[in-house]
């Protein structure tokens, strides 16, 4: 039994972007506004790229150039690293460690960007995961016999009930179906 948090359960949705040709000042006025650290730069609709704070403080502001006429596609990162919703968590951690970034841009099967998933989104729903699998542990070391009390792993009821099937815990009437 291998179930795996995924991406789409804990990237955020509704992504602030701007667009390649716009202004790096328009971008630091988004990042301001919306008290958050970077943009998702698009170019026809697709995410080519990502302005940061870093950048527009490293490549603009100590560079000594005008925001108001640089444009956003002279100052982002690019290529843009990317993820897939239906990727695991797990690797989303890995994908951030291995390129040394914070934030990954979530797209769909068709590449449309649908989300961005954090260091924080992650950090977010880890101390859960470690409740998880402990809970998981712990289950396992009782034989198949043991009875439990919680809620069914098939229809989310509660029962005081439980029966181990095939890795997952389950009410009598649930076990029945399983059975037939």
């Amino acid at each position: 039994m291998k179930e795996e948090v995924i991406v789409k359960d804990v990237m955020t949705r509704g992504v602030i972007a701007v667009n390649a040709k716009d202004a790096v000042s328009k971008a630091a006025k988004a990042l301001k506004s919306n008290a958050i650290g970077s943009v998702v730069v698009l170019d026809k609709g697709k995410a080519v790229g990502i302005v940061t704070e870093r950048d527009i403080v490293f490549k603009v502001v100590a560079a000594g150039k005008d925001s108001k006429k640089l444009k956003v596609a002279q100052i982002m990162g690019a290529p843009l690293k990317v993820i897939s919703l239906s990727a695991g968590i797990q690797e989303a951690a890995l994908t951030l460690r291995a390129h040394k970034i914070k934030r990954l841009p979530v797209v769909d099967k068709k590449g449309k960007l649908v989300g961005i998933i954090t260091e924080e989104d992650l950090l977010r729903v880890y101390p859960g995961l470690i409740d998880v699998v402990n809970e998981l542990s712990e289950i396992r070391k009782f034989g198949p016999s043991e009875v439990f009390t919680g809620v069914c792993d098939k229809c989310a009821i509660y029962s005081e009930a439980l029966k181990r099937s095939r890795g997952l815990l389950l009410c009598e009437e649930c076990q029945e179906e399983d059975e037939s």
